[in-house]
């Protein structure tokens, strides 16, 4: 089992529409149940029907540097605990992307959002640097959110006072929205990208979710 999920982990540096699924089946890797090998196995066997699928990066694309930001309040049944995803693109192309379970429970849907937009915040940062570093300065970055209580938690002060729990780190997010380094616009939930790395989908939001990632037949 553990052998399966550390292929498979390999293989989602190229096929971000995989993530969600072994991300979650690799939380089970210390005492895996037959249920989890089946659901690995039909992991394998998605892959198997979709094997000329890849990401394409067009040579004309702009350098647009964008993001998409989400989360799965209490999605986790174990632990009850969040799931962010989040992805970056350059122009039309898709250059970062990542799920992973939030470090401690939330206990709101804006909460949840907040810190998965934060998490967003920190790569966007970091992909700023690396663009200078090439010399291309980017301002005013769009992250993409689809909780507009969030969005009105980073930009109001007043909001604060009703979330001294969250914890201070998650707050810096502020500070880059009114500094200009970030910009959070709403985006409503079925165009939300991102959607693809918090939750289980049906066949149709994922499969248009996977075109908007970049994949295609190659």
């Amino acid at each position: 089992y553990r052998s399966m999920i550390g292929s498979l982990l390999y293989l989602t540096a190229s096929r971000p529409d995989i993530l969600f699924s072994v991300c979650l089946c690799a939380r089970f890797q210390s005492n895996p149940k037959e249920s989890h090998l089946f659901a690995v196995k039909k992991i394998f066997k998605y892959l198997a029907y979709t094997p000329t699928l890849g990401l394409w990066y067009s040579r004309d694309s702009s350098f647009d540097l964008h993001s998409y930001s989400d989360a799965d309040f209490g999605g986790y049944k174990v632990d009850r605990k969040s799931t962010s995803g989040s992805c970056q693109y350059l122009g039309s192309m898709l250059v970062s992307w990542f799920s992973k379970k939030q470090n401690s429970v939330a206990l709101s849907t804006t909460e949840a959002e907040y810190i998965a937009v934060g998490s967003c915040c920190v790569q966007i940062l970091w992909q700023k640097q690396q663009l200078v570093d090439y010399g291309i300065c980017v301002k005013d970055v769009s992250i993409k959110c689809d909780n507009t209580s969030s969005i009105c938690l980073a930009k109001n002060p007043v909001h604060h006072s009703r979330t001294k729990h969250i914890d201070i780190r998650y707050h810096f997010l502020r500070e880059h929205v009114e500094s200009g380094d970030i910009v959070l616009e709403y985006i409503p939930t079925e165009k939300q990208v991102a959607d693809i790395f918090t939750k289980p989908l049906d066949e149709n939001s994922f499969s248009k979710f996977r075109r908007e990632l970049g994949l295609s037949e190659l």
